[in-house]
């Protein structure tokens, strides 16, 4: 993938503004961390990579809830190598929810972008330049990674994040059957709801939060269909989800139940 900001163009060329607006801007990314101690170093290897080549002005801080397998220990052993400029670690006592450790992570931020991805590898950072050439070009205030278009895909899905797909669609095709008009009008603007690999302006993200109330794996989905109620723009990058490697999925039965429960919720309030 080229770099965004390696190479020189001549002057008054569309280049020079492109990345003169890259050295300006700034990303934050929140990493949302539980029990992640073999995943959070490569994962931040190689968002440090991606943004070093790119020449793209970064900080990454990593939200670990009491993880028992040692993640906060590495992340401050990375906050070291890396430097607590690039690399901040804002941990909590225990799991408080999603929506909670971006609250949390976004006071500490100091970028005007914020980006929010999976510390277990399932998002790889390479896709990250193109979501800030896609929120450039069509000046969105939303960049979202999608599965579901173009060359995106799936890999390495169990059973049970294939329920979790399943139900989705169900949710849409028949539950929503009475609003069926209400939902072709509304339609939330992006193919990939549950999705948790995307780019916000950062005041986006904060007034999306306040307007939220689903927890759990929900929580993305609702953050898009609100976006669509409050006129924001959505841009999306097809992105390749590659199932985690190292721990265990956060998806169990108490997770589905969560999620079918959260999709009543949803429908009520939408």
């Amino acid at each position: 993938m080229a770099s965004l900001g390696a190479s020189r163009s001549p002057p008054g060329s569309r280049r020079e503004p492109e990345v003169r607006s890259l050295r300006q801007d700034k990303y934050s990314v929140l990493l949302p961390t539980y029990n992640e101690r073999e995943n959070l170093p490569l994962i931040v290897w190689l968002l440090v990579k991606s943004f070093s080549e790119s020449g793209i002005n970064y900080e990454i801080i990593i939200i670990d809830d009491g993880s028992p397998d040692g993640t906060r220990d590495v992340a401050e052993q990375l906050e070291k190598i890396y430097g607590s400029d690039k690399i901040l670690l804002r941990p909590r006592e225990k799991k408080l929810g999603l929506g909670t450790a971006y609250i949390h992570g976004m006071k500490h931020a100091t970028g005007n972008y914020i980006i929010i991805m999976d510390a277990d590898l399932s998002h790889h950072p390479k896709f990250i330049p193109e979501f800030i050439r896609k929120q450039k070009e069509g000046n969105f205030d939303i960049v979202s990674g999608t599965r579901y278009k173009g060359n995106g895909g799936v890999y390495g899905w169990d059973l049970k994040r294939k329920i979790i797909r399943y139900i989705h669609v169900l949710y849409f095709l028949y539950y929503r059957g009475a609003n069926f008009i209400t939902q072709i009008l509304l339609r939330p603007g992006a193919s990939d709801l549950t999705g948790s690999f995307r780019l916000y302006r950062k005041e986006v993200l904060q007034k999306l939060i306040e307007k939220c109330v689903s927890k759990g794996y929900v929580f993305q989905m609702e953050m898009i269909v609100r976006a669509r109620q409050l006129n924001y723009t959505i841009g999306e990058v097809p992105i390749s989800f590659v199932d985690r490697v190292y721990g265990e999925s956060k998806l169990g039965g108490n997770e589905i139940v969560s999620f079918l429960k959260g999709l009543l919720t949803l429908f009520a309030t939408t």
